[in-house]
């Protein structure tokens, strides 16, 4: 079974930095993807933010985050992190990562959307105040 923890949120101000990390376990890093989401206040539905394919490492980034946040993955650790620099009020949310077993030698392109993704974890609040 697929379980993933999320930790790290935090109340910080603006232009602070914050990890987030993803505890996970039941799966083979090699032949995953794991994705960072995130639920802003009042929204629905949940906006992809990074991804990590396990097997090349290859990383994709929403056009906002990229060059402030950055996704790592520790495979000895099996965890999963998103270094988050210069937070923005806008930066506030629950961030969810979220995992989806992916076929070796499969290329991402792209953050897969919300759909692609079986497992999730609970969520940690990002509070980025102005």
């Amino acid at each position: 079974e697929v379980q993933l923890v999320e930790s790290g949120g935090a109340l910080v101000q603006a232009g602070g930095s914050l990890r987030l990390s993803c505890a996970a376990s039941g799966f083979i890093f090699d032949e995953a993807v794991v994705g960072w989401f995130r639920r802003a206040p009042g929204k629905m539905r949940r906006e992809g933010i990074s991804c990590i394919s396990g097997s090349d490492g290859r990383t994709h980034y929403l056009d906002s985050v990229q060059g402030r946040f950055t996704i790592s993955k520790n495979n000895s650790k099996n965890t999963v992190y998103l270094q988050m620099n210069s937070l923005k009020p806008e930066d506030t949310a629950v961030y969810y990562c979220a995992h989806q077993k992916l076929p070796r030698g499969r290329i991402l392109h792209d953050i897969p959307p919300e759909v692609f993704f079986g497992t999730w974890g609970q969520g940690t609040q990002v509070t980025v105040s102005s």
